[in-house]
């Protein structure tokens, strides 16, 4: 496997799928067709090529595996270094693996400009891939600002009534806190001469001040990714207006970047400045939980509503990853692959009754246990893996942050559990004000239950959710040896500070 440049392949095989796409022609009808099957066989054989990672992937080792150097810019120290890890393995496959869905979850919905469609997102899996496999700081960024136009151009062509001022609104919010993180990356290029990630994490060694201030840089960008209060405003819009597959990917992948980035950038290059700002952490992810929580409790539309309950689930996330030790940061990362799989999971359901009435208000719906019974039970069990059932994958996650969380701050796990009690209240209503109730509405007499495409797409994501809840071992075990030097390194750091401090 050492020869082979699997990272790459599963990288930019996408874009072969997406240059067919652009070359195709012929009539209207099958050069849709002909895009819509390049687009599904390409995002599929890139998800069956990244399962080998999973099948050759060493859980003994913490160390970067499959990893693949060549000199870019070596004029100045810029080389294209791809690897993975245990942090980062799961966030390749869940890309991976939510594309397809995507792609077949738009087979019918979408009927404008599908060729356009079908390339966008296959760039944009190569985007996400690449940034998830990068070890260069500069192609990170690359890779990491890469996302945000074909997502752009997602929410702008293909979205709502409002969908210029939400993809507007996306993209200037993203942008701003991405290139503070640039300068950042700029900072710490002068420092050690080279943009290589494993190298500035050996030769990085800032004075505190400069710490904070590069901390801060990375967070301006991350924290709007993830997205934590008061910077999560232009999550809503986008959710709402987006198409289902673009909010499929909004949930499942864009929102762990922020998540991502700090365990992957700041904490390890900056570990006094992570632990100096973990209060201001701590206190705006209770603030999000809480806050969103509550708000979710009052919106109209579907979409609003678990746009708002994924800002509170990424305040765990932020919590787990910030109190830095094994149980919360194992399960921050286990949150965020449970959040991306049920939230995917949840806008499909939103989907499924809006490709039929075409309206996403709770009020237009109620009594669909009484004509969709097979979608009344696929809506029912990602509700409750959303709220935390034992047996299922968001229980795992949570109850890991919690534990971990308690053992560092009693009052910050107990503030975050009303979290946990006002999502089971958001999410349930949710649930009763759609599903249950007396089928009373004319318009909803004749609404068909789930077909054999939809129940495709829904399988594997319960299949997964399973899977995670009752064997979270699978998922944990390549974490561990990561995630252990990651709090290691983070802890020797800390401890030759105050050595260094109290030095004469």
């Amino acid at each position: 496997m050492s020869s082979w440049p699997i990272l790459s392949l599963v990288t930019f095989l996408p874009l072969a799928g997406a240059v067919f796409c652009l070359v195709v022609n012929g009539p209207k009808e099958a050069v849709d067709r002909n895009c819509r099957s390049a687009a599904l066989l390409t995002s599929l054989a890139t998800f069956l090529i990244s399962l080998v990672l999973w099948l050759k992937f060493d859980v003994a080792k913490a160390d970067f595996q499959f990893e693949e150097k060549l000199d870019w810019v070596p004029a100045l120290g810029i080389g294209y270094h791809m690897g993975i890890d245990g942090i980062s393995l799961f966030f390749v496959l869940l890309s991976t693996l939510l594309t397809p869905i995507c792609i077949l979850a738009s087979w019918e919905a979408v009927q404008t400009r599908v060729k356009e469609y079908m390339v966008a997102f296959l760039v944009l899996e190569t985007f996400m891939v690449g940034m998830f496999c990068a070890l260069d700081l500069a192609l990170f960024y690359i890779f990491f600002e890469g996302v945000l136009i074909p997502m752009f151009l997602i929410i702008g062509v293909w979205g709502g009534k409002r969908r210029v001022y939400a993809a507007f609104k996306f993209f200037l919010y993203t942008l701003l806190g991405s290139v503070l993180m640039l300068l950042a990356i700029i900072a710490i290029y002068w420092q050690v001469g080279t943009t290589d990630l494993p190298t500035a994490m050996e030769k990085l060694n800032l004075p505190f001040t400069w710490q904070c201030w590069l901390w801060l840089a990375f967070f301006a960008s991350f924290a709007v990714k993830v997205p934590m209060w008061p910077v999560h405003t232009w999550l809503p819009d986008a959710h709402v207006e987006a198409p289902t597959a673009g909010s499929v990917i909004l949930a499942g992948v864009l929102l762990k970047m922020g998540g991502y980035g700090f365990l992957r950038f700041s904490i390890p290059l900056l570990p006094e400045a992570s632990q100096y700002f973990s209060p201001l952490i701590f206190g705006l992810s209770i603030v999000a939980i809480i806050y969103t929580s509550l708000v979710a409790l009052v919106q109209e539309d579907m979409k609003k509503l678990i746009a708002y309950s994924s800002i509170a689930h990424m305040g765990f996330v932020t919590i787990g990853a910030f109190v830095m030790n094994m149980q919360a940061v194992q399960g921050s990362l286990f949150l965020m692959l449970s959040h991306g799989v049920v939230s995917a999971a949840l806008f499909l359901c939103v989907g499924v009754v809006y490709d039929r009435m075409h309206t996403r208000e709770i009020a237009a719906y109620g009594g669909l246990v009484h004509r969709m019974p097979r979608y009344a039970f696929t809506f029912l069990f990602f509700t409750l893996a959303s709220v935390g059932l034992p047996g299922l994958s968001g229980f795992v996650g949570e109850f890991l942050v919690l534990i971990g969380t308690f053992k560092a701050n009693t009052w910050v796990a107990f503030l975050a559990t009303t979290g946990i009690i006002l999502g089971a209240a958001y999410a349930l209503w949710l649930y009763r004000k759609i599903i249950f109730g007396e089928l009373t509405k004319d318009s909803l007499k004749g609404i068909l239950d789930m077909n054999r495409r939809e129940i495709a797409i829904f399988l594997p994501l319960v299949l997964i959710t399973l899977w995670m809840g009752v064997y979270p071992s699978s998922f944990l075990d390549p974490m561990a040896p990561a995630v252990d030097r990651l709090i290691g390194d983070y802890q020797a750091a800390l401890k030759l500070a105050r050595t260094a401090a109290l030095a004469p």
